[in-house]
């Protein structure tokens, strides 16, 4: 199967988020039509080829997308081609990427190779379910990965984790015309002095990720208009780098603020890796950059705990989650050209710890 029929096949098939079954069990007859003993486990499928005992590089990418939003031309789940460039939903983020990495996958599989490749295609990446954290317990050790996102073939290093606060700010309940007199403790305004608080806090630059702020992102206070508010909560969310830890920075907030802080969510770390680490050096040869870069937004990477990983594949993430996404065909066969290279040249980089 050439590029243009296999990413036409998978954008062909809708796969949102939770939903991925058509497309996996698609994919799954499809792998095992090329003589790979596929695994499943819901909607996630694995694979493995080349020598045993060796090094063990994962590739990684992710089967769902998000719903369709409003702004498309023509039906989102048709793929349409414009010459060289397929639109559709996923074609993207990150179907592109899945396909690039099956076709490197067939034509390493065809030759001799100095390690162990792991192939694993996943469901749920863009809802943080029932994706590659549960099944990374069965992908055996690992000593690098690639995650697949459409970076334009930009190799990143470092990727932001997320940090959701939950605040709440505690005051006294009065009516509005005495509570001058009364003392009455308005919520709103401890909440805001708070949220002024959070708008001027600086946070240390990364070589990678350059700066960051935290956001307030909700705020809801108050049950009726002349009755000052007892309570107001607000949403804190800050992209941390992989030089914080979330609790240590959870404590921080509660330190600074007037409101009482507790964590929403921490679930998805930062994540970087030594820029002299064969993973990045293979992808950096392999791309033909000179260094990498790092990424904003979150990924599966953010489940691989110690694997030394990178993020890259064909695409743009400026056009994800967007109408009329697309990947064109040169990426396509870039990305496949990419992902071949970078594992043979990680293999003879990488020793075996």
């Amino acid at each position: 199967m050439n590029p243009a029929e296999l990413i036409t096949l998978l954008v062909g098939t809708p796969s949102v988020s939770g939903e991925e079954g058509p497309l996996a069990d698609l994919l799954q007859d499809l792998i095992a039509t090329q003589g790979f003993k596929v695994h499943r486990q819901g909607h996630n499928l694995w694979f493995a080829f080349g020598k045993p005992g060796g090094s063990r590089l994962l590739l990684n990418s992710h089967l769902d997308t998000v719903p369709p939003c409003e702004g498309w031309e023509g039906v989102p789940f048709t793929p349409i081609w414009h010459e060289a460039r397929l639109q559709g939903l996923g074609a993207n983020d990150a179907k592109g990427c899945v396909a690039a990495i099956l076709l490197a996958a067939f034509e390493l599989a065809a030759g001799p190779l100095d390690g162990e490749v792991v192939v694993a295609l996943t469901a749920e990446e863009e809802t943080g379910g029932n994706g590659l954290a549960t099944i990374l317990d069965q992908l055996g050790p690992l000593h690098g990965a690639v995650v697949g996102e459409p970076t334009g073939l930009r190799v990143c290093a470092a990727q932001r984790g997320l940090l959701v606060l939950k605040c709440t700010a505690r005051g006294q309940s009065g009516h509005v015309a005495h509570a001058q007199m009364l003392g009455a403790d308005n919520a709103i305004h401890k909440a805001a002095r708070d949220i002024g608080r959070i708008a001027a806090m600086d946070f240390p630059l990364h070589p990678l990720l350059g700066s960051q702020k935290a956001q307030v992102t909700q705020v809801q206070g108050g049950l009726r208009r002349n009755q000052v508010p007892d309570s107001c909560e607000f949403f804190i969310d800050l992209r941390t780098g992989p030089d914080q830890d979330h609790e240590a920075l959870a404590a921080e907030f509660q330190r600074q603020l007037e409101s009482e802080v507790v964590i929403h969510s921490k679930r998805y770390l930062p994540k970087g890796t030594d820029p002299d680490h064969p993973i990045v050096r293979a992808a950096l040869q392999a791309a033909g950059k000179a260094g990498p870069v790092g990424s904003g937004t979150t990924s599966d990477w953010a489940f691989l705990g110690d694997i030394p990983g990178v993020k890259v594949g064909p695409g743009d993430t400026f056009r994800s989650h967007r109408p009329n996404e697309y990947v064109t065909l040169p990426e396509l066969e870039a990305g496949a050209r990419f992902y071949t290279e970078l594992a043979t040249t990680f293999f003879k980089m990488q020793v075996v710890p």
